[in-house]
């Protein structure tokens, strides 16, 4: 993949999921980060724990889970998404 894992890149990924209406929460805990729905809010819960690395590429799997919505998303977010969506 063709960018830089920084926490500036990590704050582009969770805003891209605050674009499709997901809260993003880095909680504590000994737990697997992923996604979750709680009573019909968006909540993407990540692990405090994990390094920047941990954190964008669970930020990216979470992006790749869900329904995007381009419309919501501004010009730059798109660019980060054509990078990391899978096909």
């Amino acid at each position: 993949m063709d960018f830089k894992i920084t926490k500036q890149f990590q704050n582009k990924l969770e805003s891209i999921l605050i674009s499709q209406n997901y809260k993003v929460r880095f909680e504590k805990g000994n737990f697997k980060s992923g996604y979750c729905l709680i009573d019909k809010n968006k909540i993407a819960i990540i692990n405090k724990y994990f390094t920047i690395e941990g954190k964008v590429n669970s930020l990216i799997e979470i992006i790749n889970q869900i329904n995007i919505e381009y419309k919501d998303c501004d010009n730059s977010q798109i660019k980060i998404l054509k990078k990391i969506i899978k096909n």
